[in-house]
């Protein structure tokens, strides 16, 4: 039931944040290599730049967390909690600093990585096919962590938040979920 809460609260947040406060919540994103901008870490997550942005995220968020939950077990909160810390202080350290960092897909990112790297790893048919078929849907997702220019997509957050799920995913080889 984690995965649903979870996206519960961003449209709660996103709803609020757009019919109440105007979309003034996204100043509370990363603000790199600011000390006020650490904020955004925990945060970047929930905020987004709209309806549309956390549509895009909520398929992709609902699936790769899916197979986190799964395999991760009781360690799911911990384990998404530590990628978005980690590729959230990494996008605060190289992201150019006249910019502000908000959306999930830091988080997202790092599931994919996490999930990459365990089938790799693992060896085992259930991640080989889990890896396969992830792969099959979202390895496009891999030209993310590549510069956009000019769009403006914090491929900052999804590079640190893919590396933070790689890092996650070689911790976690050959554990069971609790």
């Amino acid at each position: 039931m984690y995965l649903l809460d979870l996206v519960l609260v961003a449209w709660i947040i996103e709803t609020v944040d757009q019919f109440l406060l105007g979309g003034s919540l996204d100043r509370f994103g990363i603000h790199p290599r600011n000390f006020y901008g650490l904020i955004g870490i925990p945060l970047m997550p929930w905020l987004h730049g709209g309806f549309a942005h956390l549509s895009s995220n909520t398929i992709p968020f609902l699936t790769l967390g899916y197979i986190m939950l799964k395999s991760e077990g009781r360690r799911f909160l911990y384990s998404s909690s530590f990628i978005i810390l980690l590729g959230g202080l990494g996008t605060w350290l190289i992201a150019g600093s006249n910019e502000i960092h908000i959306g999930a897909s830091g988080l997202i990112y790092g599931y994919f990585g996490y999930v990459l790297t365990r089938a790799i790893i693992e060896k085992r048919p259930i991640w080989l096919l889990t890896g396969i078929l992830v792969a099959l849907f979202y390895g496009g997702m891999v030209f993310g962590v590549l510069p956009q220019n000019g769009l403006p997509i914090s491929w900052e957050g999804h590079l640190t938040g893919m590396l933070a799920g790689i890092w996650l995913g070689r911790r976690h080889k050959g554990l069971k979920a609790n």
